[in-house]
This record gives C-alpha cells, sequence and structure tokens, in this order.
C-alpha cells in the first residue's frame, strides 16, 4: 500500500546484529552476503563464505540475506604450504586424476619476508603447483594484500592445506571452504594429532578422506611413512599419497628411505614426498627413490639465500629424476677396477 497524501515515506532503519571471523558486526535489515562483501572492500571472487556452518555458493551471495544470530566465516588463501623451465622436467610431466603437473617440484607459500619473494621464490623454483593454507579474512583491514595478488591460478596449480586442523571434521569443513572459494578440487588433506611433532593423525586422516572423496575431492592425504596407511588411502580413493620424509620444519631429510621405497612399491597411485627436507640432496634422493614428486616449503623459505636454494632445488628434482630413471649401479662390498687388464704396460714388460 501506498503512503497517505501528505506522509512521508517511512524507511526500514532496523539493523540485524550476526558474527563475522568472531567479530560482531551489524547491517541495515535485508542486507546480503554480497552487500557484506562489499562493505567489507572483499573481491567476491577471491574468498569463499559460510553462513551457520554451510558454505554459500558464490552464485547465491546477492540473495542470500543476513538474518540475527548469523555466524558468518569469510576465507581466503595465505602462504602456507611459472611452469619448469628444464628439459627433463618439461619432458617428463606428472599427471594426477587428470592433472597435469610440468614439475615434479611442488612449493609451499609460507615463512617468506613478503610476498614479492615469494613470488619470485616459486618463479625460480620452476614448480607450478603451490600450496596454500585456507584462512579467516581479516575483516579490520580488508584491503591489506591478498597472495593470489602475486600468484596467477592460470599459471599455477593452486592446492589447498587443511594445515592446522586437528580433526577430520575441521578438515572436512576447511576443504569444503577451500573448493568453495573456485580454485579447484585438489586438497592437501593434513589432519595434525600432535602439537610438539605436528606428525599426522592417520585415523583421522582417514577418516576425512573418506568423506571427501565421496564428495568429489581430488584428495592427496599427508601421512606417516606407512605402507598400511598409505595402501589404505589408495583404496579409498585418494589421487595420491603424502608420506612425510621427517617431521614438518625439521631440515632433517628423509630419515627412513627403506619405508619410502616400499610404499612406492605398494601402491599404484603417484607418491609425492611432503615435509622435513632442508637442503638440495635431501630432494635428489628422494627422487632416486622413485617417488613422483617432492613438496617442501621451509628449506627454501628459511635459506639464507631463498631465491638461490629454490634454483637449486630445482636441479635436485630433475637429477633425482633422471637418476632414478637411468638405473643407479649396484653396492659391492669390494672394489671393481673401470680400467680393463689387457694391454697393460706392466703386464707386457
Amino acid at each position: 500500500m501506498g503512503s497517505e497524501v501528505g506522509q512521508p515515506i517511512r524507511q526500514d532503519t532496523r539493523q540485524v546484529e550476526f558474527v563475522v571471523n568472531g567479530t560482531a558486526r551489524s547491517a541495515p535489515a535485508g542486507s546480503t552476503v554480497a552487500d557484506l562483501l562489499k562493505a567489507l572492500g572483499l573481491a567476491p571472487e577471491r574468498v569463499a563464505v559460510e553462513r551457520n556452518l554451510d558454505i554459500v555458493e558464490r552464485a547465491r551471495f546477492a540473495d542470500t540475506a543476513l538474518a540475527a544470530g548469523d555466524r558468518i566465516e569469510v576465507i581466503q588463501f595465505v602462504g602456507g604450504g611459472a611452469g619448469a623451465d628444464g628439459k627433463g622436467a618439461a619432458a617428463d610431466p606428472l599427471t594426477i586424476a587428470g592433472v597435469t603437473f610440468r614439475s615434479r617440484l611442488w612449493v609451499g607459500t609460507g615463512k617468506y619476508k613478503d610476498f614479492a619473494e615469494t613470488r619470485a621464490a616459486i618463479e625460480a623454483s620452476g614448480a607450478d603447483c603451490v600450496t596454500v593454507a585456507v584462512r579467516r579474512v581479516n575483516i579490520t583491514d580488508p584491503g591489506k594484500e591478498n597472495l593470489l595478488d602475486y600468484l596467477d591460478p592460470k599459471r599455477y596449480k593452486i592446492l589447498p592445506n587443511t594445515a592446522g586442523c586437528y580433526t577430520a571434521e575441521d578438515a572436512i569443513r576447511t576443504a569444503r571452504l577451500a573448493r568453495a572459494a573456485g580454485v579447484s578440487d585438489l586438497v592437501k588433506l593434513e589432519v595434525i594429532g600432535d602439537e610438539k611433532t605436528l606428525l599426522p593423525d592417520n585415523q583421522a586422516t582417514l577418516e576425512a578422506a573418506a568423506v571427501l572423496v565421496k564428495e568429489g575431492f581430488i584428495v592427496l592425504p599427508y601421512i606417516t611413512d606407512d605402507v598400511i596407511v598409505a595402501k589404505r588411502c589408495e583404496d579409498l580413493g585418494c589421487a595420491a599419497v603424502m608420506p612425510l620424509a621427517a617431521p614438518i620444519g625439521t631440515g632433517l631429510g628423509v630419515c627412513n628411505p627403506h619405508t619410502i621405497r616400499l610404499i612406492r612399491e605398494a601402491v599404484r597411485c603417484p607418491v609425492v614426498v611432503d615435509a622435513g627436507v632442508g637442503t638440495a640432496s635431501d630432494v635428489a634422493v628422494a627422487m632416486e627413490l622413485g617417488v613422483d614428486a617432492v613438496l617442501l616449503n621451509s628449506a627454501i623459505a628459511g635459506a639464507r639465500d631463498p631465491i638461490r636454494m629454490a634454483v637449486a632445488m630445482r636441479h635436485a628434482v630433475i637429477a633425482g629424476r633422471e637418476a632414478f630413471l637411468a638405473g643407479r649401479i649396484p653396492r659391492k662390498p669390494y672394489a671393481t677396477a673401470s680400467s680393463p687388464p689387457e694391454g697393460m704396460i706392466a703386464a707386457a714388460s
């Protein structure tokens, strides 16, 4: 009904109160998720939104109204865990669940001094797959730089990581939010079981993997170097397995090459060694065991010269792969001369 003649039109000045990323906020009644993102200065294509534990599809941002008491989570990708330019890598691509990687070196994006150094190191490494952590948007500083301002998703394969999750439920929820952000179905599944060692909780990882595989994710689980767990991950439908070389960030290298080799022999899916390498020789050792790729972060980001170390890692993964394909000579307990005895001067005199 219209207003009476001469009477002003009343406007709805009510406010609805809700929580965004743990912070209380309010907005005019009738506001939508799209309105909220605009008020926060956030680009809709760079974030994912969860409303009361349900993912809001990006296409519905504009018609999803905010209600009193809503709990909203807005997430983005942050540093966390260029195509290869070496002929060895380009001629020997790796394909996982229909996704082709030109480089067998995968790198994380955390621990760098800034995003510019992150980009420079990744370019120097030759990697075309980078891992990112899924974190809340800082709504108090929405203008803060975004990692994806420096990494073009059209150039790099973005691998969201459920880093920091300690339960299967949290990992599943994080993976769903990552996919809602619109990057891909790929997910590095990480469920940590212990704060001191940061070793994976294999049982919780298997539980989460079963759910995510059924939901169509390309699941790459981070596990201990356990043959049985690797086989169970494969049986669940995981696209690859990611056994650790050593605990995260330790730089200890491949602590148990025997079990890594056994995992490679036991599963048909790709094997990506993840975590614990410290330098280029560690990467070469892992690749010589026959694994399909190596994922690392701290070994580059924590080096005295990250850019130079990234170059070293690029060469190491190619050298290790080529050595594996070439086939090493057998180990022997005694020396064997490489020169023939025939025609020796001493024998002829």
